[in-house]
């Protein structure tokens, strides 16, 4: 639960409203959008893409100790 927390309060913080002037735009957007996810969160980008306004981004994160990797999926609006 305390993980969960961790991201959805990552996610609030990393909102941004910026306008979507064109594709390239946006995909630079996401791409910093990504950046700043990966740098915060830690682990390996699996992923990242436009969506309804929206950068969706996935990051495999590694488990600790014995635990195995997971893939955290955030949403991050432009």
């Amino acid at each position: 639960m305390a993980s969960f927390m961790k991201y959805a309060g990552l996610a609030l913080a990393l909102t941004v409203a910026a306008p979507a002037i064109g594709s390239d735009a946006v995909a630079a957007d996401c791409r910093a959008a990504a950046a700043r996810v990966v740098a915060e969160v830690g682990g390996q980008l699996l992923s990242v893409h436009e969506s309804g306004g929206e950068c969706v981004i996935v990051v495999l994160v590694p488990g600790s100790g014995n635990e195995r990797p997971r893939k955290v999926t955030m949403r991050v609006a432009q």
